[in-house]
Order: structure tokens, then C-alpha cells, then sequence
């Protein structure tokens, strides 16, 4: 390959980017601008490319030639639709998921309706839908009604007519269980291949785009594997013979057909990588990281075998399981060009000639370019945010530590550019879950909004936090308000101790689950912070119980009983709600009037007992958003919120 050969052309381009903002202080809409480009692929060929961008706020896709790098068609649907994912369902046809921007939502809703269309705009056509029908010119092509929300589950490489789709049933619909069917992409016309035995069925494909194997639960807990020679064969289940292995997602067949690579954490350790004999149900580790499970496994999409592994213990880091594949040794190349970045093969073509290539970092917002094997040549596209230009951006650091009890804990330290990493302010920021999500290496828009005014900002990955094993993430349940807590201090206190902040200047924030430890951790270390800022957190632990979507289903009872606990004492002094005459710093409360997540009962539980006890508050409601902030002029206003509150609150 020749990559290295045309990269400064490239970095001469993106260069030119930063010119315009030499101000000390990017403007805070800027780092609340949504994305100009994304979801960026290469069509089968080669010959065209795809990317979807925003125009007066709604989501566009876009055809490119790649040969005249001329726009040749675009997806704009009318009213208030708008593009949501897609894929290239053969060499000049795309699919398209059409989503909808309804007044009393602000996040944008999928009802399971795709399109198609060629590349050149032409033979638009409503595929799959609950209507059943769409206008085209004058006239309207039917398909007939399907009521439930569907996804693509493989493009049919080889099949330039059909695709499979997974169908998640709605309730009206007596059909319990997620059902795979083959779809034309002409017409819309139908056939049903695959039904899974239990709920909630996640199915693999294998290379002939048979339905051979489904992951399923029917109780949200425990799984059992299905597997069936054939198309049209009935499901037989699949016990594991040599090893016991939980939380199992498949990944992709061998070239046999015989095995099956799948993802699963043995004894509650880091998940692997597993070799499945599906006609003996026996295992053969093929890898497994000490510290954390795969983040990434990249599938060939037309091979649909496994060449890399991606992990996140600090800095990404890549295995390659396949090291002979030709995206193996491309992306050891890549990795090679762009040092101290994140790199992904977004999209190939089906020869592997052409790639969509995709670089981060902790200071860059992201970057697509096109990867041209016939030329030799590695070509700038678009930059996710220009706006946002790379030299002007913090450093990100992976920090390590032994909490109180001996637990190892990671986490990333963001300290500001320009300063020196010395006694600076800090915003200590929990992410939500607790239990699953967890805080990766690379940009982060929040992170270098407060150090870019001068701020810096420490993110834990405490216990209960996934990626790091079902022990790890068990270890959580039962102690949201105790030893999650304990963890995020002992963070903070071990950057204090190495000098970077000054113990006497920090601030914590969060959302969600975040929101809950900035208020319960400042109740447990009251002198420590001089500020807490909770955003759509709940407040009330008794209270989720009653209010929220977690509540709303037996399966999400389940789950709180298991986190949680049911001792109501236990609840109401794990509850910032109850404990008010403990906490010092003065808190902001930003929340969402829509959120289903976290309701807007647990922010008025909260602002009721801050009254009572005449704590010093600050109240934000942002009466049509949701768990989270969807709209970019809301990002904004609360922002300059935080960034008012903090001002108010630390020596800056």
C-alpha cells in the first residue's frame, strides 16, 4: 500500500481549518452544533459514495459519484421526516430507514418504515412499513402493511434483489417473538424465514444468508442458543458443553459453517472471543484481554468473518484475529498513518479496493476519507466538525488507581490546552447506567467545552460500569450510593494527590446516573466539592419504583429489585432526596419535562426537599426535551447555564 506516500496532502487540508478561531474561548455554540456529515459509505462497487448531512434540521442522505466527486441524487423526505441509518442494499440500490420530527417528541421516532432508491435518484420505492404505501409522482406504490419495527439484518451481498430484515412485533400484533423476514427490494413483497423460540431473538446469518443461529431470552436474564442446519429446518436449542458463558453475542460464521465466533464473559471475568462447534456445543477460547472485553469486533462485511478486535483499557488498542485478511493489514497501515488515533474501516467495497476510513481522537471530532487502492491514495472527505479545529483541543489521559477496598479502577483526565497540568479547577463527571455504560478514550464535546475554559474534567469508569466483566459490573448492585460513590472520590482524591487539581476548586456533574452521584457523592464528602450540577438524574431511589419506563415492564422491575434492592431504608438513605441536611454545595438541577427515563418527578422530589431545607439551588427545565438534549439552541442555553454556574462556583 501506498498511504504514507499522499498523507500530507491531507494534513495540509486539515490544517487549513484552524485559521479562523486564534480567540481564546471557542464560542459555546460551537461545541453544541450537531454533526455536518455522517454515516459516510462506499456502495458495493466502488463507484458511488453516501453520506448523510443536515439541512434546516433534518437529516439528509446524499449520492456521490466518486469518479466526477459530484452530488447525483439525495433523500429529502417531506413534512417532518426525516433520514434516519441505511445501508447499500446492492450495488445501486440504498435502503433507508425513515424517521419522523414530531412536535411532542423532540428525538426523532422510528416506526420501522424503510425505503429504497437507486443511486441516481430513481425507483423510490416503500419497502416496509405499517402503511403500506407511498406516493411516487402521481401515482403509489404498494407493500403490504407490516406493524412493527423492523432493522436491516443483512444486505444479501450476493442477492441484488432481496434483503433480511428482524422485526421487533407490536403489542397489537399477536406475534411475541422477533421474526426475520426476506424482503424484496423492487417491491416490497415479502416472505417470512425465521421465527425465534423465545424472546427477544438476535439472530446470525451465515455466509449464504441463511438464518442458522438466534441468541435469545424469556425472561431478560437468562439466554439460550438455537441453532438449525437450514433454511426452512426448526430450531434446536444448544447447550454449551465444556464452559458455562453468559451475556453470548454472535458474531459471524467461519468459512466451514461449522463454527460460530461469539463474544461472552466466562466466570464473570472480561468478555472473549469464543470458536463455537455448533454441532457439539463445545468452545475454544480464541482471545481474552485481563482487563477489559472487546469494545469493537469487526466483521468483513462481505466475507462477514472477523479480522480485528478493538480494546479500550486505556488508549485503543486492536488484535487482529485474522491477521492474514486483506482489512487486517490495511487497517495495520492506517493505524500506522494516523498515530495516537482511533481508526475504523467505516465501509468497504466488495473487491476491497475502495474504503471508507474513519479517524479520531481525543482531540479530533472525527474525519472520513476514502482510501483508494487503485491510486494509491488516501483522500480527505469531511470533517464531522471543522468547526471545532484539532489544534485548539485537550489532551485526554487514561488514569489508574486501587480504590479503598483494593477494586482496580480506570479512568481519563482531561486537562486544559495552554495550561499548565497543575493545580487547575476540576468538574469530576460520572457517566450513566451505572450497570453497561462506561467512558471510552477520545472526544468528548462537554469534556473540551470546560477545558476550554481552562477547566479540567476527570471521568471514572467506577464499579458497576460495563466492559470490564460481569464481576466488575455486579459489583455495583447493591451500592449505588455507597462503594459506586466511594470509587468516583477515591478518583477524585488520587488526582488532588498527584498534583493536577486543586483540592479546594472542583465541582462534579452528571447525567442520569451521573446526575444522581454529582448530588449523592457531595453528600458523602461534603466539604469536598463546592458545587454539584445533576442533569436528568434521578433523586429518589423509592421513587423509581413508581415513576419511569424502567418501571413500566416487569423485565425493567426485575432489574431495579436486582441493583437496587428492596430495603426501604437502605433506598431512602441511598436518596439525595432524603438526605439534603447533609449536603453543602449549592446545586443546579437541569432536567427534561419529556423524560420517561428519569421523570420529571424525581427533579421536583428533589427541588421540594432542597425548599425545604432552604438549600442553595438553581432550577433549569427544558419542558419538551427528553433524557437528554436533543435540539442544538437547548444544548446551547444549558451550557451557558453550567458554564455560569461554574464560574459562580469556582476560581477560574
Amino acid at each position: 500500500m501506498k498511504i504514507f506516500l499522499h498523507i500530507c496532502w491531507c494534513i495540509t487540508v486539515l490544517c487549513s481549518f484552524g485559521g479562523a478561531y486564534a480567540s481564546s474561548n471557542i464560542p459555546v455554540e460551537h461545541f453544541s452544533k450537531g454533526m455536518a456529515y455522517g454515516q459516510v459509505q462506499i456502495s458495493p462497487t466502488g463507484e458511488y459514495l453516501a453520506f448523510v448531512s443536515k439541512v434546516e434540521g433534518k437529516k439528509n442522505l446524499y449520492i456521490l459519484d466518486v469518479k466526477d466527486n459530484k452530488v447525483i441524487s439525495s433523500v429529502a423526505f417531506s413534512n417532518d421526516a426525516q433520514v434516519g441509518s441505511y445501508i447499500w442494499a446492492s450495488d445501486d440500490r440504498v435502503v433507508v430507514e425513515k424517521q419522523y420530527l414530531r412536535g411532542w417528541a423532540e428525538r426523532p421516532q422510528y416506526h420501522g418504515e424503510l425505503v429504497a432508491m437507486n443511486a441516481d435518484g430513481s425507483r423510490k420505492q416503500y419497502v416496509v412499513g405499517y402503511l403500506g404505501e407511498v406516493k411516487a409522482g402521481s401515482s403509489i406504490r404498494k407493500a403490504t402493511p407490516l406493524y412493527g419495527t423492523s432493522y436491516v439484518l443483512d444486505s444479501l451481498p450476493d442477492d441484488q434483489d432481496h434483503i433480511l430484515i428482524v422485526t421487533y412485533p407490536w403489542d397489537s400484533v399477536k406475534e411475541p417473538r422477533t421474526t426475520v423476514y426476506r424482503v424484496n427490494i423492487h417491491n416490497g413483497k415479502r416472505k417470512r424465514v425465521a421465527k425465534s423460540p423465545s424472546k427477544m431473538g438476535r439472530y446470525l446469518t451465515d455466509h449464504q444468508g441463511n438464518v442458522r443461529v438466534v441468541v435469545s431470552s424469556e425472561n431478560y436474564i437468562d439466554q439460550s442458543i438455537h441453532i438449525r442446519e437450514q433454511r426452512g429446518d426448526k430450531w434446536r436449542p444448544l447447550p454449551l458443553k465444556n464452559i458455562t458463558l453468559h451475556d453470548i453475542t454472535p458474531w459471524s460464521f467461519d468459512k466451514s459453517g461449522k463454527y460460530v465466533l461469539v463474544t461472552g464473559s466466562e466466570s464473570g471475568g472480561p468478555k472473549g472471543i469464543y470458536k463455537l462447534n455448533i454441532a457439539t456445543g463445545t468452545t475454544d477460547k480464541v482471545f481474552q484481554d485481563s482487563q477489559v472485553s472487546p469494545s469493537n469486533v469487526w466483521v468483513d462485511n462481505y466475507s462477514k468473518e472477523v479480522f480485528a478486535v478493538e480494546l479500550d483499557a486505556g488508549y485503543p488498542s486492536y488484535v487482529f484475529v485474522d491477521k492474514a485478511s486483506e482489512n487486517s493489514k490495511k487497517l495495520k497501515s492506517l493505524l500506522a498513518t494516523f498515530p495516537n488515533s482511533q481508526v475504523h474501516l467505516a465501509s468497504t467495497s466488495k473487491d476491497n479496493k475502495r474504503s471508507i476510513v474513519f479517524v479520531q481522537s481525543d482531540k479530533n471530532p472525527g474525519q472520513y476519507y476514502l482510501y483508494d487502492e487503485y491510486k494509491g491514495k488516501l483522500k480527505f472527505l469531511f470533517a464531522q466538525r471543522s468547526w471545532l479545529p484539532t489544534e485548539q483541543m485537550s489532551t485526554t489521559k487514561p488514569i489508574s488507581l486501587t480504590a479503598r477496598d483494593g477494586l482496580s479502577i480506570h479512568g481519563y483526565l482531561t486537562l486544559p490546552k495552554g495550561k499548565q497540568a497543575k493545580n487547575l479547577p476540576l468538574v469530576v463527571m460520572p457517566h450513566g447506567g451505572p450497570h453497561g455504560p462506561r467512558d471510552y478514550w477520545g472526544f468528548e464535546l462537554e469534556s473540551q467545552l470546560l477545558a476550554s475554559r481552562g477547566i479540567a474534567v476527570l471521568k471514572v469508569n467506577f464499579r458497576g460500569s460495563g466492559g470490564y466483566g460481569l464481576n466488575f459490573e455486579h459489583a455495583g448492585h447493591g451500592e449505588w450510593g455507597r462503594a459506586i460513590q466511594h470509587d468516583i472520590i477515591d478518583a477524585t482524591k488520587y488526582v488532588i494527590k498527584a498534583g493536577y487539581v486543586n483540592a479546594d476548586n472542583m465541582c462534579i456533574m452528571g447525567s442520569s446516573f451521573g446526575g444522581y452521584s454529582a448530588l449523592q457523592s457531595a453528600i458523602i464528602e461534603p466539604d469536598l466539592f463546592k458545587c454539584a450540577i445533576g442533569v436528568v438524574g434521578v433523586y429518589d431511589l423509592p421513587l423509581m419504583f413508581e415513576e419511569g419506563d424502567v418501571a413500566g415492564h416487569q423485565s425493567g422491575r426485575n432489574y431495579l429489585h436486582e441493583v437496587l434492592g428492596s430495603n426501604e431504608q437502605q433506598l431512602q438513605e441511598f436518596s439525595p432526596t432524603y438526605n439534603i441536611a447533609k449536603l453543602k454545595a449549592p446545586v443546579l438541577i437541569v432536567h427534561g419535562g419529556k423524560d420517561q427515563r428519569a421523570p420529571i418527578e424525581q427533579a421536583e422530589s428533589l427541588v421540594k426537599a432542597l425548599k425545604k431545607a432552604k438549600h442553595e439551588y438553581q432550577y433549569m427545565l427544558l419542558e419538551t426535551e427528553g433524557h437528554g438534549f436533543y435540539k442544538a439552541e437547548h444544548r446551547t442555553a444549558y451550557y451557558k447555564r453550567v458554564l455560569a454556574f461554574l464560574d459562580d462556583n469556582l476560581k477560574l
